[in-house]
């Protein structure tokens, strides 16, 4: 849909300026949304995915998503 925003900018930038107490450049907030898709796409989803299958279960859970969040985040973690 054209138009519609996938996230509100400025509240991005508020967040990302009070955690890092430094200025916030002009397109920092888009890299940082997607930094966070891709690392929705292709980490957490395909991690929770493989977890569910071994479970037996049919599709990705919450229990699924639990399961691998923390071993994701340490890959991407810098």
């Amino acid at each position: 849909m054209p138009g519609q925003k996938l996230y509100p900018r400025a509240t991005v930038k508020k967040i990302v300026k009070a955690h890092s107490n430094c200025s916030v450049s002009k397109n920092a907030d888009v890299m940082i949304f997607l930094d966070y898709m891709l690392f929705m796409q292709n980490s957490l989803v395909k991690e929770a995915s493989i977890e569910a299958k071994k479970g037996g279960e049919k599709g990705i859970t919450a229990r699924s998503v639990k399961k691998v969040t923390a071993d994701s985040l340490a890959k991407f973690k810098g």
